[in-house]
């Protein structure tokens, strides 16, 4: 049809598993295809596909991502040794986030969808938090050793040139468990301009937090890398922009979060990203309503829901039985990657059609249209529960109107 939107580049579309794979092809049928002529490079990222292509399918989307820019990302499965058995797969493969992240070395944002009908439990809470996390090292490529009886634990290192530096980590008397983690410079940095270029882009302020006064050396060099980098390359942009940085402990952000209005960036480290992400989001209402998208340094979006596959919903979906998705966060992940598409292009229609779409969805359920999980915490008293698809359909009836 000559009068759908046109995209200049290529969008990088990566499909996912279950219940959301299911979302996925209703999203676009309902909402995208009759607009758009989508131009997407598609990436089968089902568990099944990665388990044929020995994941190399993964790394492809990954270096597609790098090639085009923008891609958009189905929730999917990261199996665990049950689903190797039902999946019958050759071996356990990693968390296709994980490996994406790794490649395109980013910092994921992650940020609630908010309606005026679903109040947040911290009734301070005015704006979105966005919770930027480290998306590398920590616990998460930890060493970790089990101490069976008494000995002596050190933490070796080991130069290039040969020379051998020891500190003891502890003379155990007895059983324990000693844990080894790492960062690297080169990662924190990019975390660092990642978080800098994305406050810059949404013009909110950023926070940092980490225990420097507890982790004198690995914590505070954190710190150290975020204040150098701010101070030689952000300093006068955010001055211009009118927003401030700031990093304090990360038990002061925690005090001054509640306080807070929201608005804001808080920046954490990989753990405390994990973990804070989930509480802003069950505080907000609902992990179906968190944003995530990820950013590398060098200007490559990748977006994506925060939640997994809905697989309880999937089981009853095969079984015939009627299911009451929320789809938010995969239509906003849709939405995020158009509208940036659109904007790096220079394409005011798909930035415009982005912004109707997500406009549509809110309004939706402002007006009491909603699936069954929003019904139990809006403050709404006519509220209708839709089915998953007729929850679709009551957005494109208003997004028609908009267009």
């Amino acid at each position: 049809m000559p009068n759908k939107i046109q995209m200049k580049t290529p969008l990088v579309e990566m499909d996912g598993d279950e219940m959301t794979r299911i979302i996925w092809k209703e999203i676009k049928d309902i909402l995208l295809l009759p607009y758009i002529d989508l131009n997407t490079e598609y990436y089968d990222l089902g568990l099944e596909k990665r388990d044929e292509t020995n994941d190399q399918i993964t790394i492809d989307s990954a270096l597609a991502t790098k090639k085009y820019g923008v891609a958009v990302k189905c929730a999917t499965i990261t199996p665990n040794a049950q689903r190797v058995t039902e999946y019958n797969l050759k071996q356990m493969w990693k968390s296709p986030n994980g490996t994406i992240r790794a490649l395109l070395d980013g910092t994921v944002f992650r940020a609630p969808i908010t309606v005026d009908s679903i109040k947040p439990f911290v009734k301070s809470w005015k704006k979105p938090i966005t919770i930027a996390r480290h998306a590398y090292g920590d616990v998460y490529r930890n060493v970790e050793y089990k101490v069976e009886g008494k000995g002596k634990a050190e933490l070796v290192f080991t130069s290039e040139s040969g020379e051998v530096s020891r500190h003891t980590i502890f003379d155990f008397d007895g059983p324990g468990v000693i844990q080894g983690v790492h960062n690297l410079d080169k990662s924190i940095a990019s975390f660092a301009r990642s978080c800098f270029n994305y406050a810059l882009d949404t013009k909110q302020e950023l926070w940092f937090s980490t225990k420097d006064t507890i982790s004198k050396i690995y914590d505070h060099r954190f710190k150290d890398i975020f204040d150098e980098i701010f101070e030689n390359e952000y300093k006068s942009k955010f001055e211009e922009a009118g927003i401030s940085y700031f990093y304090t402990l990360i038990d002061d952000v925690v005090a001054r979060i509640i306080r807070s209005e929201g608005g804001v960036i808080w920046a954490c480290k990989n753990y405390d990203g994990d973990v804070m992400s989930d509480m802003v989001a069950s505080a907000f209402g609902s992990l179906a309503m968190m944003t995530s998208v990820l950013v590398s340094p060098d200007g490559n979006f990748e977006y994506e829901a925060a939640h997994g596959t809905v697989t309880r919903h999937y089981y009853k979906h095969l079984k015939g039985e009627e299911t009451s998705t929320n789809s938010m966060a995969t239509i906003f992940a849709w939405s995020g990657a158009l509208r940036k598409r659109g904007e790096l292009d220079g394409t005011a229609e798909l930035v415009d059609f982005a912004n109707k779409l997500e406009k549509a969805s809110i309004q939706t359920i402002e007006e009491g249209v909603m699936t069954k999980d929003l019904a139990s915490l809006s403050e709404i008293k006519d509220i209708k529960v839709v089915n998953t698809v007729d929850f679709l359909k009551e957005i494109a009836a208003r997004l028609e109107k908009m267009l």
